[in-house]
């Protein structure tokens, strides 16, 4: 067992050895990782959704303005109803909390991959520059962040990637367990994601109840991932390979959900063979793997079975397909190739139309898939501090790398 140590370029500042008087759970095991799993009690007690299993306090992170560092291990509930165990991080800004405690924002990554590898929580900023730039501002304007892993990704068993009742659960639990590590934390909390976070924060939202005492005062879902059914089909016509990544993060995550699939049993031998070493990667390395990748031989499936898949990918994943009681903000870039500007339209109209009362949609025309974290970054800000009685604090945008 290897007490787990944070990545090279991670945490700045060693814990400094004394309990503050807002931590509760000071006789909590240590989080410790084997090979970047992390370890859980096996069998896993039965215990409620956001009861802590672990915590370490890595203590104060310059590279979030000195906010304080926790990894965290706790329970949560898949969509079979499944007691299962769950990573994140939790940071906790600098000085005084205000008066009522830090507001929280749960904050959903984005697709990191599927390996152990790729959970954000054992990396240093957190899956992407533009992810830590984006939870710094977040800090800095007086929010507490939770930050969750998602099931199998960091803790045993393959990721249930974009199943939206396993990710939306994890990311309403970490809110709770925030509340067992630091009970001077404040009882309103949002969710905000982006792309596959986007899709977890709605579903979070669909069910705000989870946390228990705590409210549930709005949601920003920036690119959401949404129209899982045209997924498949989508990439397979595309003949882009690196679009390839998304088919095999979803086509584990449905085999993760629904046991009677496999990848074999859906790919054949050759293509499940090659997921299984994209698999083993984490997104920006499976990028350069798949350039000299066809997409029709890499994804063999009829027509018919991309119809099939797509249905069940749909009704587990799609994030429009039940109202949000509370208020949503739907973030879209123009010029985003990962997820249409189309289809983030059609979840706020889909929205709309079951009834979700305060659906305000912004679109940024320049902004591509990652630009529009930096671009929007203000707006978010302002859309919080409404709901969450703050007087805004000076913002200016910021730049990210990638588009």
């Amino acid at each position: 067992m290897v007490v787990l140590v944070m990545a090279a370029g991670g945490c700045a500042g060693e814990p400094s050895g004394r309990a503050t008087d807002a931590v509760a759970s000071p006789a909590l095991p240590q989080v410790s990782v084997v090979d970047h799993t992390y370890r859980v009690p096996r069998p896993l007690p039965d215990r409620p959704p956001g009861t802590l299993i672990a915590a370490t306090d890595h203590g104060s992170d310059t590279r979030f303005g000195g906010a304080r560092r926790w990894t965290v291990l706790y329970h949560s509930v898949n969509a079979r109803r499944a007691d299962v165990p769950v990573s994140g991080t939790v940071l906790l800004p600098p000085g005084a909390p205000p008066r009522g405690g830090w507001p929280v924002v749960s904050w959903a990554h984005g697709t990191t991959g599927v390996a152990d590898s790729c959970a954000p929580s054992q990396l240093a900023n957190l899956g992407s520059d533009a992810y830590a730039k984006e939870v710094r501002a977040l800090l800095q304007a007086g929010y507490a962040v939770t930050a969750s892993d998602y099931p199998g990704l960091g803790t045993p068993g393959m990721h249930t990637y974009l199943v939206g009742a396993d990710e939306g659960n994890a990311v309403a639990d970490i809110v709770t367990a925030a509340h067992h590590l630091l009970p001077d934390l404040g009882n309103l909390w949002f969710a905000v994601g982006h792309s596959q976070g986007g899709q977890a924060a709605l579903f979070a939202a669909q069910a705000p109840g989870r946390t228990g005492a705590t409210r549930l005062a709005g949601t920003v879902a920036i690119a959401p991932a949404s129209h899982l059914e045209a997924m498949l089909p989508g990439v397979k016509a595309s003949h882009v390979p690196s679009e390839l990544s998304f088919a095999f993060y979803a086509l584990a995550g449905l085999s993760a959900a629904d046991p009677s699939h496999t990848l074999r049993s859906l790919l054949g031998v050759p293509a499940a063979d090659l997921a299984v070493q994209l698999l083993a990667q984490c997104q920006a390395d499976g990028y350069r793997s798949l350039s000299h990748l066809d997409t029709e031989q890499a994804l063999p499936l009829s027509t018919g079975q991309l119809a099939r898949i797509g249905e069940q990918m749909g009704a587990y994943g799609d994030p429009d397909r039940a109202a949000v009681p509370t208020p949503v903000l739907v973030v879209q870039g123009q010029d985003d190739h990962d997820v249409p500007p189309a289809w983030t339209a059609a979840v706020v109209q889909n929205l709309r139309r079951l009834g979700s009362p305060a659906t305000t949609a912004r679109t940024y025309p320049r902004a591509g898939h990652d630009q529009v974290l930096g671009e929007s970054i203000c707006d978010l800000l302002t859309f919080l501090d409404t709901h969450a009685g703050h007087t805004p604090t000076p913002c200016a945008p910021f730049r990210t790398d990638r588009g």
